[in-house]
């Protein structure tokens, strides 16, 4: 046979397995009237298991794990389409909707705004690039920011979340289980290190390197190029500035920008020093309210994974089935757990789409801990 033959045959069994998948989805639509006439869920863990097994002893032992995953794909399928047979709704739902309807148009161009760290931070310059006139407020920590939007003392709070070339800071990923909160927009920023001195300090006469250990890890090459220098990792670029002010050393410089060199008096000893140009870091704005502003193409949840094979797939499958595209993965362990991680995605998707909503039809179906971030735009 030529290529040609074979692939009228595979023409042949598609069409067969089309109008099966026809059918198959006619029998999931008269379930999901029979389950909303029972009150009973959408998903039922017992049943495809055993499903899974049963068509796994049905075919040859090479094709056995090709077929779970066909039929894994399946339910998906077969629960989205239950989900809008049923119009299911739920609190998450609602909230979300309710969210979607209360909203002003327009994202507010002021407000009390908590960042970490003191005057000249970059999550200061965030903050100023997401709102025309944000009042700031300073708390020395990541925890703090997330302590005034939880007790209502600021509205926004606005923190780094990835940057391009060191990758994620892991803090606020953890602190993201324990605070109750809501991302409402987020945005990219270049950030530019600088190597900052006292006046009449010269490079040679450098010792000793502060800054954020993002930073420093972002300017890794450079800083390997000086030879045997202390490094000391600080809570924040901007107080690694005024810290070398303050000490009044001519010994020690940090890493920070060009806002702290003319804040703190500082000279630049040399500028742009990160190892790489195209250096960026991710900020989400956070609220204690859900807001959801008009054009939001971009979601982030949170959820519990067991720690057994498939877990994950599982739930990138449910993806998949809706069509919607995964921008970010990251995982964090559990505390006290039993190898058990929090799982969080950023999904691209419209908050108007249909396959937003069954998304969240039934949340039961996502894991046993499941928690909605928000959905919003980001800016670059």
């Amino acid at each position: 046979m030529e290529l040609s033959d074979y692939r009228l045959e595979i023409d042949r069994i598609d069409g067969q397995m089309v109008a099966l998948f026809e059918e198959r989805m006619t029998l999931a639509s008269e379930i999901a009237k029979l389950k909303a006439d029972k009150h009973l869920p959408i998903h039922d863990p017992a049943r495809e298991r055993d499903k899974l097994k049963a068509v796994g002893e049905l075919v040859d032992p090479a094709l056995r794990n090709y077929t779970q995953r066909l039929y894994t794909m399946l339910f998906e399928l077969s629960r989205s389409k239950q989900s809008e047979e049923m119009q299911h709704s739920n609190e998450l739902k609602q909230r979300i909707v309710q969210a979607i309807n209360d909203t002003p148009p327009m994202f507010p161009p002021r407000g009390r705004v908590a960042v970490q760290g003191v005057e000249g931070a970059y999550s200061q310059g965030a903050a100023e690039k997401l709102f025309a006139a944000p009042e700031l407020m300073f708390f020395s920590s990541f925890e703090g920011v997330f302590s005034a939007i939880q007790n209502g003392l600021c509205q926004y709070g606005v923190l780094p979340l990835e940057n391009s070339t060191a990758g994620s800071v892991n803090r606020i990923y953890d602190l993201m289980m324990a605070y109750d909160f809501s991302i409402v927009r987020s945005a990219r920023m270049k950030i530019d290190h600088n190597l900052l001195a006292n006046t009449g300090v010269t490079i040679s006469d450098i010792k000793e390197i502060v800054s954020h250990e993002q930073a420093l890890t972002q300017c890794e090459g450079f800083i390997k190029s000086l030879g045997n220098i202390k490094i000391t990792s600080c809570e924040n670029t901007a107080i690694a500035a005024r810290l070398v002010f303050e000490s009044g050393r001519n010994d020690i410089a940090a890493l920070s920008s060009r806002s702290c060199a003319e804040l703190y008096s500082l000279n630049i000893l040399k500028p742009s020093v990160q190892d790489s140009g195209a250096n960026f870091t991710r900020f989400i704005c956070i609220s204690k309210n859900l807001e959801i502003y008009p054009g939001a193409d971009r979601s982030s949840i949170m959820m519990a994974l067991p720690h057994k094979p498939g877990s994950l797939y599982h739930t990138l499958g449910r993806f998949y089935a809706l069509g919607i595209n995964l921008n970010k993965i990251e995982s964090r362990p559990i505390a006290g757990s039993d190898f058990e991680f929090m799982f969080y995605f950023d999904l691209e998707t419209s908050v108007y789409s249909d396959e937003f909503m069954q998304l969240f039809s039934d949340v039961s179906a996502m894991g046993a801990q499941f928690k909605y971030l928000g959905s919003y735009v980001e800016i670059s």
